[in-house]
């Protein structure tokens, strides 16, 4: 599978560069980042939450969880909840399930970014399935989310 249009047309009209980087197939961002030699801080990860309004995509370092209270606080919109794989698979149909890029700006999602990612020399983001990633430098990215919104709503998981 090549990298949906979607993605690399959003990609080239804005003039972002990026490295392809392939690796096994993973399951898990955390399997992504092991198979890649990625650190998972630097795995920018996508998570899909709906309310009556429609999705929004959270973008969290691939070691963290979104706290969902903060997020919803930030949008102000506080019956947020993780969206349908169904929905998710309709909205992304050009992608893996598991696999979604975290600009959902190329497919019209609202996307918000925590800004532990934008402290990381090099980012690297699912690129529609599961045996690629696209390397970004930190200014490549930078300006790729500078027009979204920033926040600070992640944190380590706790087992």
């Amino acid at each position: 599978m090549s990298i949906p249009s979607h993605l690399s047309d959003y990609l080239e009209q804005r003039g972002t560069r990026y490295e392809v980087c392939m690796h096994e197939h993973s399951r898990t961002s955390a399997e992504t980042a092991h198979n890649a030699h990625v650190p998972p801080g630097q795995l920018a990860k996508s998570v899909i939450l709906e309310d009556e309004t429609g999705c929004v995509m959270a973008v969290v370092p691939a070691d963290k969880m979104v706290m969902l209270g903060e997020f919803s606080r930030i949008l102000g919109r506080h019956r947020l909840r993780l969206a349908d794989e169904a929905r998710v698979a309709t909205l992304f149909e050009d992608c893996e399930p598991g696999a979604i890029p975290p600009i959902g700006m190329a497919w019209g999602i609202q996307t918000i970014v925590d800004d532990e990612l934008e402290t990381s020399d090099v980012v690297y983001m699912e690129g529609g399935d599961h045996e690629r990633l696209l390397r970004l430098s930190r200014e490549q990215f930078h300006e790729l989310m500078r027009a979204q919104p920033h926040g600070n709503f992640c944190k380590s998981p706790t087992h």
